[in-house]
């Protein structure tokens, strides 16, 4: 993903996206560079218009994911499960302070 960050700082500064430049920013931020990376991003973007996939890409249909009823009821059973064994171990642990109390 860094490699496709860099490519869109050069673009955004005006800059032709080239091996040098992409591999720049990669070390500028620290980034061991993977050369076959930077060579493959380079030649894959050489013939897309980068301000027309972000237009695109910006008025893409945000949905969120449809979650059905029975997933909801699961989540439900198990935070009831979870509160349930919570009692049951706090429960025991009052049991055995107890028992302490007698022997000690």
């Amino acid at each position: 993903m860094e490699y496709v960050y860099a490519a869109l700082v050069l673009h955004s500064a005006g800059k032709e996206i080239t091996e040098e430049g992409v591999k720049a920013i990669l070390e500028a931020a620290g980034i061991e560079v993977n050369e076959a990376r930077v060579k493959a991003l380079v030649s894959a973007l050489e013939d897309v218009n980068i301000d027309e996939a972000i237009e695109k890409a910006s008025f893409a249909p945000v949905t969120a994911p449809a979650v059905s009823a029975p997933a909801v009821e699961a989540t439900e059973e198990k935070k009831e499960e979870e509160a349930e064994e919570e009692e049951e171990e706090k429960k025991e642990e009052e049991a055995i302070e107890g028992l302490g109390a007698l022997f000690g």
